[in-house]
């Protein structure tokens, strides 16, 4: 696959089209997504799923919007990559501060991502 950076730039229309798009709104819609499966006690892998799902919502949005190619694999690989990178991160973020403040007795923070036992 030949794919230069002057063409993904071409095909993408601009850097702030996908930093608004993709880094905003995606990013944002994951995290609200990730922290509220978290809060809802459900698997990571719901998350996933989601994910997979909000990255087609963003390549419509830049073909709707943008007249953008709506079922370009790669771009849908980048849209998905970011909302999975901000879903993922939400998602742990909340979970480890369910496990810190529901089970105080039993694990302390180790950092923002992790959390230890007392004993």
């Amino acid at each position: 696959m030949d794919l230069s950076i002057p063409e993904f730039l071409n095909a993408q229309h601009s850097l702030l089209v996908f930093f608004l798009v993709d880094v905003g709104l995606g990013g944002g819609a994951a995290a609200l997504a990730g922290r509220a499966i978290a809060a809802t006690w459900r698997p990571w892998w719901h998350v996933v799923t989601s994910m997979l799902l909000l990255g087609l919502a963003l390549r419509f949005i830049h073909f709707s919007v943008y007249a953008s190619a709506f079922l370009a694999p790669h771009y849908y690989l980048v849209d998905t990559a970011v909302c999975l990178f901000a879903g993922l991160l939400s998602f742990r973020l909340k979970r480890v501060q369910q496990m810190t403040t529901c089970y105080r007795w039993i694990n302390r923070r180790a950092g923002p991502l992790r959390w230890r036992s007392r004993a």
